[in-house]
């Protein structure tokens, strides 16, 4: 791979080289690879096709994780979440002491190791709210719930710059990896003032199927508004809205 450098920025092939556009810039590179009959067939690349079949679980895993939280991730979310969030499936995957290689998978993996992943990593919720809250999932009642103390919003969220308001948001999510189905509840908050006057308690109850067997996930975060004129404007499109898983039961 090779950065591209100059005035004209070229887009195709030429030859063996492939002219691209990425979030890093525009780069070039050379044709060049296996023949796709011989990773699929030699017993050379066993473990090539044991690895690519994991990696596939792994993105299919988190796609339906993510189309399952779609109504928060709407309004948050960098460029590079998918990719992050492939990664750490592939983690929860390989934590599979059960299966063999090759058909390691989410159910039988930790996916706890999920907790604390941060779908946007210019906005991270550990960097954004400093007010104490207790999450929990009841797998035996189906509630997920997050619970927030009073706290003085200027002194507690880290807002970023031209923010006048925030919303607290919440989802719960139980997730069939293997249907590749999925039940989702989730809250918020009205549009709240950041400013020096404590809030009230902030409770939030999220209803998944009671006694499941099934993947639970709580997810927390923030949304920004700045206020014109009366009416509220979403802050930079979203672009520093913080989200987070806070509590993951799997089985």
């Amino acid at each position: 791979m090779a950065r591209q450098k100059g005035i004209i920025k070229l887009k195709g092939t030429i030859g063996d080289i492939t002219f691209y556009k990425t979030q890093d810039g525009h780069l070039a590179r050379e044709k060049g690879g296996i023949d796709a009959s011989r990773i699929k067939n030699d017993p050379a690349f066993q473990r090539t096709r044991e690895n690519g079949s994991e990696f596939g679980r792994a993105g299919k895993a988190g796609k339906i994780l993510r189309t399952s939280l779609r109504a928060l991730l709407i309004n948050t979310a960098d460029g590079r979440m998918v990719s992050r969030l492939t990664q750490k499936m592939v983690e929860v995957i390989q934590a599979d002491v059960t299966s063999v290689r090759g058909l390691r998978n989410v159910i039988d993996g930790e996916a706890e190791l999920l907790s604390g992943f941060e779908f946007n990593i210019r906005g991270k919720l550990g960097t954004s709210l400093f007010a104490p809250f207790v999450g929990a999932i009841d797998r035996a009642t189906g509630e997920i719930t997050v619970d927030l103390a009073e706290f003085i919003p200027a002194n507690m969220i880290a807002a970023p710059s031209g923010s006048t308001h925030y919303k607290i948001i919440s989802a719960g999510a139980e997730i069939d990896f293997e249907a590749e189905t999925f039940i989702e509840s989730h809250s918020e908050t009205a549009i709240l003032p950041w400013d020096n006057i404590p809030t009230v308690a902030i409770s939030h109850t999220n209803m998944v199927t009671p006694a499941s067997v099934k993947p639970l996930f709580l997810a927390l975060g923030l949304e920004f508004y700045q206020e014109v004129n009366g009416q509220m404007y979403a802050l930079k499109n979203g672009a520093y809205n913080p989200l987070a898983l806070v509590q993951v039961s799997g089985l």
